[in-house]
């Protein structure tokens, strides 16, 4: 395999094999707690949030696994106290927003009976728009502390990058990163006002040039539309799930919240292998831009290749996972790229 040796595809598929039959056994605990509080009944206030902390609470052990195996790895770097609370803020996150997804629907479905779905299937579709606008300005900084790149030199350069490729960005941030974990990442997140390019500061040990290609990653995802094409898919899947669920539940009420989340991950799973097809897509499109814009093949092909070994991505996925479920290309699929 191009770029890689036996001994680091073997370290790769020893550090994954585990945690696929975890993500398994994750889905399996999911379903049967979920399916399990469908039998409960509660007030509207009540329901969603507590079967939000039901399956966050299902869940805890195979997250805990994780933590350890990433542990043993040397990945994992928080406490296993600092590793309880930011689950403890996840699932009280997770409940928060399940009432404020379905309260109102709840609401719809008892006082319009005949005609909710329609304005339930449109604050559905807001409610997506509204949430990756705030996100990074409510939600992130829940998890992680963002500081102003402060490296002067490097700032200087990446926004002159950022102009090149008549995307200017207004903040390139840093997060924490590395008071939980010593891997490596980047992303843009947010919509209109609140869009951000956001580094890792454990990528900052990267050499410059590859920082340049990162950065020059990320603005491809803007230059190209791809986020207000993900988030316009996004809005018309949630109006959709409501339609399914006005087929399915004419009259909705609390006690089906379980049930509501159990034809989410229906929904997910089946649309998951054209999703994640469509993200490896945008994800080599992104990968073009960077080198077309940086012109660096040699540190487009630096950094992928160490990205690979620091975050120890899987070389050689099983197939059916790999076209089931990966947004992106495999290390040697980038390499082959450049």
């Amino acid at each position: 395999m191009s770029g890689f040796s036996d001994q680091e595809i073997d370290r790769a598929h020893r550090y994954h094999r585990p945690r696929y039959v975890a993500l398994v056994i994750d889905l399996i605990v999911s379903v049967a707690v979920l399916a399990a509080l469908t039998q409960l009944s509660l007030p509207l206030v009540a329901a969603p949030p507590v079967v939000a902390l039901g399956i966050s609470a299902g869940g805890l052990p195979v997250a805990w696994w994780r933590y350890r195996h990433d542990v043993t790895w040397g990945f994992a770097t928080e406490s296993p106290g600092a590793w309880a609370l930011d689950r403890a803020k996840e699932m009280l996150i997770n409940a928060g927003l399940l009432l404020l997804a379905l309260a109102p629907l709840f609401l719809l479905a008892r006082y319009y009976p005949h005609g909710w779905a329609w304005p339930a299937a449109t604050g559905a579709a807001l409610l997506v728009f509204l949430l990756g606008f705030l996100a990074p300005v409510v939600l992130e900084p829940v998890f992680n502390t963002f500081q102003p790149l402060d490296d002067a030199a490097l700032s200087q350069r990446l926004h002159g990058l950022a102009e090149r490729a008549g995307a200017p960005v207004r903040d390139i941030l840093v997060a924490d990163a590395s008071r939980r974990t010593t891997k490596t990442n980047a992303y843009v997140s947010g919509i209109g006002r609140t869009r951000r390019v956001v580094l890792w500061d454990t990528l900052l040990a990267t050499p410059q040039d590859q920082v340049a290609v990162v950065l020059a990653h990320e603005l491809g995802h803007r230059v190209r539309r791809h986020i207000a094409a993900l988030t316009a898919l996004t809005m018309a899947g949630a109006a959709g799930f409501v339609l399914v669920l006005h087929a399915l539940r004419p009259h909705p009420v609390p006690r089906d919240t379980a049930f509501i989340l159990l034809l989410a991950i229906a929904g997910q799973l089946a649309v998951l292998p054209a999703a994640s097809a469509l993200l490896r897509r945008f994800e080599r499109a992104a990968d073009r831009f960077s080198l077309e814009l940086t012109g660096d093949r040699e540190a487009y092909e630096a950094l992928h290749h160490d990205l690979a070994i620091t975050n120890l991505s899987d070389l050689r996925p099983p197939k059916w996972l790999y076209y089931w479920m990966f947004s992106h290309p495999t290390p040697p699929e980038r390499l082959s790229d450049a």
